[in-house]
C-alpha cells in the first residue's frame, strides 16, 4: 500500500558545545541552521532534528526515510590518518564524529535508505569508507578559492559530470555554488565517485553510484536553495527517494 504521509527527513544538527547560542540559562544547544529545515519542508518532506550522541543509531534508521548530514566543525584526524597537530583544525566534536560514523555504517549496511552528505557530511562520508582529506587547502592551493573573507561565504563555481547522478538529479553540468570550507577530500575510496570538481581541481562532489540515493557535495546548497533550482532539486530529489523507498519497504 502506497503511503501519503511526508517522508520523514532526519537532519543531523551540530554537537552540544559546537555553537555558542546567547542564553543566560544554558550553555549546550543542539542547532542546526534553518535553511536545512526550510530546504526540506519546500521539497514536501518532513524535518526532524537529529542530535548527535543516541547509541543506537540503528533506531533513527527505523524512525526516519532518509538523512541530511550537515556541515560543522572539522572531523578528528584521528579518523583518517591524519595531522591531528595541524594549526589550522577547528575544535573537533568527538560525539559527533563517532555517531555519524555509526549512522553511515548503518546507511551503508541498509544499502537503500537515501541520504544527502553536506560539506563536513561528505569529508565524513569519505573518510567512514577509508578516504582521507587535506587538513587545510592552503597548503595545497597557493589560491583558497573556497572561503570568503574570515573564513565566510564565497561564490564559487562547480563543474558536474554529466554521466553521474549528480547531474540527473540538479539536471545541471555547471552551478555557482556557496562554499566556506578550509578541507578538501584528498584520496577517494574505490567505493565512490568524484562526480563534481571546483576549477582548481579540488573534488566537490562525492557519490555511490550503485545506490538509488547516495550524494554528497562539498558545498551549502541549502543557502541558495530557495532561489536557485539546481540547489533546490538535491532537497526535492532527497525526499521523492525517500518516498519511493519507504512504500518499498
Amino acid at each position: 500500500m502506497t503511503r501519503t504521509r511526508q517522508p520523514v527527513i532526519g537532519i543531523i544538527t551540530y554537537g552540544r558545545r559546537d555553537v555558542v547560542v546567547d542564553n543566560i540559562l544554558y550553555d549546550q544547544h543542539y542547532a542546526v541552521p534553518a535553511d536545512y529545515v526550510d530546504a526540506v519542508r519546500r521539497a514536501g518532506g518532513l524535518p526532524v532534528l537529529l542530535p548527535p550522541g543516541e547509541k543506537r543509531v540503528e533506531d533513527w534508521m527505523s524512525a526516519v526515510d532518509g538523512f541530511i548530514l550537515t556541515g560543522g566543525t572539522d572531523i578528528d584526524p584521528i579518523h583518517y590518518a591524519g595531522n591531528s597537530d595541524h594549526p589550522n583544525l577547528l575544535r573537533f566534536s568527538p560525539e559527533r564524529d563517532q555517531c555519524e560514523l555509526a549512522l553511515i555504517k548503518a546507511l551503508i549496511e541498509d544499502g537503500k535508505k537515501p541520504a544527502l552528505f553536506i560539506c563536513r557530511g561528505m569529508q565524513l562520508l569519505n573518510v567512514a569508507l577509508g578516504g582521507t582529506l587535506h587538513e587545510h587547502i592552503p597548503d595545497i592551493r597557493e589560491d583558497d578559492i573556497h572561503r570568503g573573507l574570515e573564513g565566510g561565504w564565497t561564490v564559487q563555481p562547480v563543474d558536474v559530470d554529466t554521466e553521474s547522478n549528480l547531474y540527473k538529479i540538479m539536471k545541471a553540468d555547471f552551478v555557482e555554488t556557496f562554499s566556506g570550507h578550509h578541507q578538501a577530500v584528498h584520496v577517494v575510496p574505490k567505493s565512490l565517485a568524484a562526480s563534481a570538481t571546483a576549477p582548481d581541481g579540488i573534488i566537490e562532489a562525492l557519490e555511490d553510484k550503485a545506490h538509488p540515493f547516495f550524494i554528497a557535495v562539498q558545498w551549502h546548497p541549502e543557502v541558495s536553495a530557495e532561489t536557485d533550482e539546481s540547489q533546490q532539486m538535491l532537497f526535492d530529489g532527497l525526499v521523492s527517494a525517500a518516498l519511493l523507498n519507504a512504500n518499498q519497504e
